[in-house]
């Protein structure tokens, strides 16, 4: 998967996390707030690592 694609699948469930939490917050349901959380840290994981693909990228390049 190319960097491009890994920081926008992070961002979608980064949103995807916010919103489960905000949920499960709203309705006291622990366990989607806590599935939230980790899909949240899914998300910023995989925007991490398509920084990294990039920065990966432009050393080589030089």
């Amino acid at each position: 998967m190319g960097s491009t694609a890994d920081k926008v699948k992070g961002l979608a469930n980064e949103a995807v996390g916010n919103v489960k939490q905000a949920a499960g917050k709203a309705t006291g349901n622990d366990r989607l707030q806590a599935e939230g959380a980790a899909q949240e840290l899914k998300g910023e994981g995989q925007q991490a690592l398509g920084k990294t693909k990039d920065q990966i990228k432009k050393a080589t390049n030089l």
